[in-house]
């Protein structure tokens, strides 16, 4: 399948490490510029639509976590995240990492002390985020868009179902693919790490995303690859749809909670109407 162009549009964070952080006042209004028409000639990004989103109360609406559900990108965090262990002097196999990914970074902590009998401080555990996001970002030149992912969007937008996108990334690692996908920050509201107390599968991020949009979460259907998705969708009372894109099993995720699975977004729009993509 041919993959989705990289967006030219400059958004968030570079490869290079730049930092570009949203102001409070953009933050605060991300639920009104989704309401807002786009008064800009031309073409429009994903998430800006003529005429804004119309929510009704029981009208379905999608969160999307983000690496592994939209962009192509769980290894490269598997790879980063074991770059970052040997650094420490921390052994750890590939398939154990991979198997925490999407999890918050309290819970990947508790299991380092598990796994390895080591005793992980608040230094340490900030130096491993670091080297993270510095491993990371070596590598984010090379994350595509899931295949189907950008049409999926679109799709969405075009039609006028509210969507919003809800990872247990930092901006700093969110914010180079979140350019790939060409996601328009005015018009879309990004839930990331920084901005709640507790990551999956709490469901804090999800719970923010929904309230951005104005929307009751039980109305909602979160979309995402890893059984910390899942359980987080079920602690928020909204319905769970699981993805194979980032390794999981499909049982692993039925298992979790998702009462649809299918293989990644392309998938995913093709059966857009039987989990509740109508307008």
């Amino acid at each position: 399948m041919r993959r989705p162009a990289w967006s030219s549009r400059p958004v968030g964070v570079g490869c290079g490490g730049v930092v570009a952080t949203l102001s409070p006042s953009v933050k605060m209004s991300h639920t009104l510029a989704a309401r807002q028409p786009d008064r800009t000639p031309g073409a429009r990004p994903i998430g800006v639509r003529t005429g804004g989103f119309a929510v009704s109360h029981n009208q379905t609406t999608f969160l999307f976590d983000l690496d592994g559900t939209l962009v192509d990108s769980v290894y490269h965090h598997v790879l980063a995240w074991q770059e970052a262990l040997e650094t420490e002097g921390i052994e750890l196999s590939v398939w154990r990492i991979h198997r925490k990914i999407g999890m918050s970074g309290g819970l990947f902590t508790n299991m380092l002390l598990r796994e390895t009998g080591l005793k992980i401080d608040a230094e340490r555990i900030d130096r491993l985020r670091r080297l993270h996001n510095e491993a990371y970002n070596r590598r984010c030149s090379t994350v595509r868009p899931l295949p189907g992912a950008r049409e999926l969007l679109s799709h969405l937008t075009r039609t006028g179902i509210p969507w919003a996108i809800a990872t247990s990334g930092r901006m700093e690692t969110a914010g180079p693919v979140l350019e790939t996908l060409g996601v328009d920050l005015r018009g879309i509201p990004v839930i990331t790490r920084d901005q709640v107390k507790y990551a999956k599968p709490d469901p804090d991020l999800f719970l923010t995303a929904a309230a951005r949009l104005g929307v009751d979460i039980e109305s909602a259907s979160i979309v995402g690859d890893s059984v910390w998705d899942m359980l987080a969708s079920r602690r928020a009372r909204a319905l769970g749809i699981g993805l194979l894109s980032g390794g999981y099993g499909r049982e692993e995720l039925e298992r979790a909670g998702a009462y649809r699975v299918y293989e990644d977004p392309a998938e995913l729009l093709k059966f857009i109407d039987e989990v509740g993509g109508r307008t």
